[in-house]
Order: structure tokens, then sequence, then C-alpha cells
């Protein structure tokens, strides 16, 4: 038993002298491996800072770039957003007027199957309504296939313009007809449509004859001197509820849209007074046309007179839409609109009245026509700066006729 113990306290001393080699053994490789220890703040934590130092900036500088591109990018999609939505607004307007263009037709052709497609009888009182305007024609593009090919591209929804030059304020759908060579020269050098004939009438006269080439062919036409200043598209404030819409030489709701004028005669004592009914002539400068029968009608009555008679073109063009029917004359049926003498102004109205009154001051005519004054490139500009680049005193200088 004593000989056991001596070897198992001899074991137990051998274990713990190769524990405290193995100890040494490691204390010595960790010396050399990890000279500075292992919790030496300078080394690896530094490292590790400058890594995620590093890394941060990187980020930051990356996230800069990111942020610049995106922003640059949305501007992108915002000005291309803008543009579409500004040609979807377009279209909105177009379709609005096809639509009520359309409606106004259909309302048309209703009255007109009513009054022309079967008898009726008149209703109760006040609500008996006549027909307003005529069926227009039907095109007839055999007789101008010339002018047909070129009014299929020019019109819009079977309108046009007869003008000059009318970009600024988005009109598309105008035409010039060349009366001589320098303006169809004029026409080709600036691209711009325009039709010439081949009449050898006077000019007052060849304007009525070419106008119904255009009613021909079915297409509503807008006729405008040159002496005439746009600044709305005229298109959207027509009715197209008569066969002739027309412009007033009248200077107030008197004298433009008619008045019961009294004329006196002492010598007929008790009868000394009578009525008349006054309205001042209608301008044939500016004028819209529906195809129809009157309309064209009208047209060839006036282009016939000037054709025999030197006159003024303006009186034979009122004479033949007012002169009603009587022994050994037959009037013409046309039925007429006077435009509003504030949208479809005339320079009388503007320089004698408008220019002077604050708050017709503030509306924006749709074209200014200037019939009334001979100084008319000068007046004209001076629209231009009122209406158009807001010079509140462009009209100030001129009188109100002509000195």
């Amino acid at each position: 038993m004593a000989g056991r113990r001596d070897r198992l306290h001899h074991l137990r001393g051998s274990r713990i002298a190769i524990a405290i080699l193995v100890g040494i053994l490691i204390g010595c490789i960790c010396t050399v491996l990890f000279p500075d220890g292992f919790f030496n703040s300078g080394s690896s934590f530094t490292v590790n800072e400058q890594r995620l130092s590093q890394s941060t900036t990187s980020k930051v500088g990356q996230a800069s770039c990111e942020s610049s591109e995106r922003v640059k990018m949305l501007k992108s999609d915002f000005a291309l957003i803008s543009e579409k939505n500004a040609e979807l607004r377009k279209q909105v307007r177009e379709l609005t007027e096809k639509v009520r263009l359309a409606e106004q037709d259909t309302e048309n052709t209703r009255k007109q199957v009513l009054v022309l497609g079967t008898e009726i009888k008149a209703g109760s009182f006040g609500t008996v309504k006549s027909l307003r305007t005529n069926p227009t024609v039907v095109s007839d593009e055999s007789f101008n296939p010339r002018l047909a090919k070129l009014l299929e591209k020019v019109a819009v929804n079977n309108e046009i313009i007869v003008i000059a030059s009318v970009k600024r304020v988005g009109i598309q759908n105008y035409l010039v007809v060349a009366l001589d060579d320098s303006i169809e020269n004029f026409c080709k050098s600036n691209g711009v449509a325009y039709y010439t004939s081949g009449g050898n009438h006077t000019v007052s006269g060849l304007k009525f004859r070419v106008l119904r080439e255009f009613l021909q062919l079915g297409y509503g036409v807008l006729l405008s001197n040159v002496d005439i200043v746009f600044l709305q598209n005229p298109f959207g404030h027509l009715y197209r509820d008569s066969d002739v819409e027309t412009t007033s030489d009248g200077h107030d709701n008197s004298t433009a849209y008619g008045f019961n004028n009294g004329f006196d005669e002492p010598s007929m004592g008790w009868a000394r007074y009578a009525h008349t009914m006054r309205i001042w002539v209608f301008n044939s400068g500016f004028f819209y046309l529906r195809p129809t029968l009157p309309s064209i009608e009208l047209l060839d009555r006036v282009a016939d007179t000037l054709s025999k008679a030197d006159a003024w073109d303006q009186a034979v063009f009122n004479e033949q839409l007012f002169y009603p029917s009587h022994p050994g004359y037959t009037g013409l049926h046309a039925s007429k609109r006077v435009m509003d003498m504030y949208e479809f102004m005339n320079s009388k109205v503007l320089f004698k009245t408008v220019r002077k009154d604050h708050e017709l001051k503030k509306l924006k005519p749709v074209i200014v026509h200037l019939n009334y004054h001979p100084d008319k490139l000068s007046r004209m500009q001076a629209v231009v700066e009122f209406y158009v680049n807001g010079k509140q005193d462009a009209l100030d200088s001129f009188p109100d006729g002509s000195e």
C-alpha cells in the first residue's frame, strides 16, 4: 500500500510539472507573436476605425453623387410630364370643341328633320322655335379638285380662315388667297399656305367668287382683311347658328345691334312721327359664312352686282343681306348674327370708348379691326403693344379719329 501511494504522488507531481512547462511554452509563443499585447488601442482598433471612416466617407460621397443624379432625373421627368400635360390639355380643348360642334350639328339636324321631314303642328304659347340655321351643302369636289385637296390638309373641323398671318395666336387652319404675284411669292418664301384663282375680275368681286368655291366644297369660311390684329383664336367665339356672322361698324349697343329711330315730319300734324328701324352696316372685311345655300347665293349676288357696276363691295354686301322682298325684287332669305362688338372690335370702339374706360380696358378682344383709321400700321403695332406686351400707355398718343 505504501508503495502504491508513492507511485500516485510521483505521477501527480509529474502532471503538475508538465502543466507548468506547457504554460511557459504558450507564454513564450504569445510573447513572440503579440509583442504589444492583446488589447493595444493603437493597433487593430485604429485600423478598424480607419476602415469604418473610409467606408462612411465613401458612402457619403456615393450618396451625394446619387442624389445629384436623382435630382437631374427628377427635373427631366418633370419637364417631360409638363410637356405631355400641355399636349393633353390641348387635346382636351380640341376634343371639347369637336363635341360642342357635334352637339350643335345634332341639334340643328334634329330641327331640320322636324321642319323638313314631316308636317308638324305649332306647339303651345312660348314653345315654338323656328329653324335658325339652314342645312349645309353637300361637298362637290369635282368642280375644283386642286382646292379640295389643299383644304383637306389645312382645314380644321371643315373650317378655315382666309387671311394673312395668324400664327401668333395658335391658329393653324388659315389660308391666304393670293390675288397677285407679289403675295404669291411672299407666301412661298414664308411657307404660308395659299391659293390663287385664275379669274380676271376686280379684286372686290374676286374675293366673293373665291369664297364661293370654299363653301361649295362644304367648308365654313372666316374671311379677314389684312388690317386686323388677332389676339385670340376666333373659332372658339363663333355661334354658328346663322348663315352669316359678321362684325359691325357700330360703336355702341344701339348702332351695332339696332334701334328704333323716330322720324319727325311736322307737316303731317297728328301723324308727324314715324318710326324706323336702324342698324349700322355689317363690315365686309371680317365675317363668317356657313356652307349653306343662302350663303352661296349671297356671294353670287354680290359678285354679280360688282361685275356690272362700279360699287363699294360693303354697300352691296349689306343691301343683299337687308333688302326685303318687294314688288320686282326677291330678297335673300339668309339668317344673320352680329358679333359681340367688344370681342370683335372695330377701331372706333377701341379708340373712342374702350381705351378711356377703366373696366373695358381689362377686356381682351378676339380681334381688332383698324377699319376707321388710315394710319393702320402704327395703330396695329400699338394694339399689339397694349394687349400682348402689356404696355398700358401704348394707345394714349392717338387721336379718336384721323387728323
